[in-house]
């Protein structure tokens, strides 16, 4: 009895350090996983807040070409295209033959109608004769008569149905897409090519409902371009939407000279110098505030004393000051100094 109850006591203190130990592993495994005590140093930064202010701004937009005239060749007739006169770049002219359809079925079709036609006139006529000596009746008269009137028009929708196998350039310019080959098959309504006009520039840009008012239709206006540096391109206000978009902003064309010397391509963004200037309040921030260029422009804002970098839209400078378009809301503190020691979620504390 007393050895049964030595072994129990030894199996009770075995299982009472097995348990000790798995408490002990656990206290120290939850111990490695527990976080960290927050011993980040908060990085003193000078601070600035975004403010609206009244400036007089000159009235310069960003905007990009379009062409002049854009018009798409359409087949009229279907049919296999027999010649395909231009190449992909080349210049042509208003009315010019581009390509031309098979139509040798509808040539022989023509002239089984216009056998037909001939027929048919020539039987009007004895009929008609027949009808003044009272050997025919009216209604008979009638029904040649018809009858002809419609192989008449049908010989005049084949010869249109020919004449439509030329297909000619609705405008004069220069090919910019070539949608076919020679010997390829062509339905009716059938795109081959597009044509653009760029002898003159049409500039498409939005002004706001504050600027809209600052400027007339007709009104002369100076394009400027980063490709040709130095180059003015005169214009002229040629529209002005009446209806605002739903953002406010009213669709606004130009059309300026396009000088054989500086060609400006459809696609490329110019500058519109309308030379009036008018004050409006915009949003500015200290220039030091970006952290990257103009064109990749973000700063980094105070929440809280922790700073959320963020990517902004810029515009105008004014003199150590910078025009914020977009990415910001007045009242918004950017550090100004001291960014360089920062990243997006870093502690700050501010200096003065």
């Amino acid at each position: 009895m007393k050895k049964k109850y030595t072994v129990g006591l030894i199996i009770f203190i075995i299982l009472a350090l097995i348990v000790w130990r798995l408490a002990s592993n656990k206290h120290t495994l939850d111990k490695k996983k527990a976080p960290e005590l927050d011993t980040a140093v908060s990085i003193p930064v000078k601070v600035s807040t975004a403010k609206e202010q009244p400036q007089e701004v000159s009235l310069v937009k960003t905007g990009s070409l379009a062409p002049f005239k854009e018009a798409k060749v359409l087949a009229t007739a279907g049919g296999t295209i027999q010649q395909l006169r231009f190449e992909l770049g080349d210049h042509v002219d208003e009315g010019q033959v581009l390509a031309i359809i098979d139509t040798r079925l509808a040539q022989l079709d023509l002239q089984k109608a216009e056998s037909n036609a001939a027929r048919l006139k020539r039987d009007l006529q004895t009929y008609t004769e027949l009808l003044q000596g009272q050997a025919a009746t009216q209604e008979k008269v009638n029904e040649i008569r018809q009858n002809y009137t419609d192989a008449a028009n049908q010989v005049n929708q084949i010869k249109k149905q020919i004449a439509d196998g030329a297909i000619k350039a609705p405008t004069a310019g220069t090919i910019s897409e070539k949608l076919v080959e020679q010997g390829v098959f062509a339905n009716a309504g059938t795109q081959i090519a597009t044509i653009v006009n760029l002898s003159q520039a049409k500039v498409q840009l939005n002004l706001t409902e504050m600027e809209v008012y600052q400027v007339k239709q007709g009104q002369p206006v100076k394009i400027t371009t980063d490709v040709y540096p130095g180059q003015i391109f005169n214009g002229r206000i040629t529209f002005i939407s009446p209806q605002a978009d739903e953002t406010h902003n009213y669709k606004t064309e130009i059309i300026a000279d396009n000088k054989e010397s500086a060609v400006l391509r459809s696609g490329t963004f110019v500058y519109a110098d309308f030379s009036r200037k008018t004050t409006q309040n915009i949003l500015l921030i200290p220039r030091e505030a970006l952290t990257e260029s103009i064109k990749d422009a973000s700063v980094y804002v105070v929440q809280n004393g922790v700073v959320h970098q963020k990517p902004i839209k810029t515009g105008v400078e004014f003199n150590n000051m910078i025009q914020v378009t977009d990415g910001l809301k007045a009242g918004e503190v950017v550090v100004t100094s001291g960014q360089i020691n920062l990243k997006d979620g870093s502690k700050v504390s501010i200096s003065k």
